[in-house]
């Protein structure tokens, strides 16, 4: 298994994109990049903490390669929008991958080199690559939130939507 740690906004959207990918064993909502130990979720959104919203996405990479799951990653979140996604701004919620080891780093600017080179969206890329050093899971009410809240406004407005593209898109790498 391999993990793959991924800031596109809010964690719950990322979270919910990964949990349908087929190869995915588990997703788990956390922060990292930041100079706060342990840090809580109220500490993450004053945005004083340096810390991203992040999705840890552990796979299979005889399933899904990591590329695979970059492809699905750029095609789920606004990539072009400095610290931001929707109305959730600040720099928690910034557009970043973290690599874990020299192989996803190379394979993370490959990625972005070749979406900007191929000019898929309107806007340059403003996604950040950095090495991923300590993950801080985050506390158990932000874990599996749009499976355990399908009904809340922001997961009707905003997390569904995207649950509704990757759908569209990426019907062959769902889950059974």
């Amino acid at each position: 298994m391999e993990k793959a740690t991924l800031g596109g906004g809010c964690f719950w959207c990322t979270e919910a994109v990964f949990d349908r990918i087929e190869g995915v064993e588990s997703v788990v909502s956390g922060y990292t990049g930041g100079h706060l130990a342990n840090p809580t979720y109220d500490q993450v959104c004053s945005g004083d903490t340096g810390h991203a919203e992040v999705a840890q996405v552990t796979f299979d990479p005889a399933v899904i390669t990591f590329r695979e799951i970059l492809e699905i990653f750029f095609a789920t979140h606004d990539p072009t929008t400095q610290d931001r996604q929707g109305n959730d701004v600040g720099q928690q919620y910034r557009s970043i991958i973290f690599a874990e080891d020299d192989e996803q780093e190379l394979i993370a600017r490959e990625v972005l080199d070749s979406l900007s080179a191929g000019e898929v969206f309107e806007a340059p890329i403003v996604t950040q690559v950095d090495r991923l050093h300590t993950f801080w899971p985050a506390e158990d009410g932000h874990q599996e939130f749009f499976a355990q809240n399908p009904g809340q406004p922001y997961c009707v407005f905003v997390i569904a939507p995207k649950v509704a593209k990757l759908r569209e898109q990426f019907a062959h790498r769902l889950k059974s």
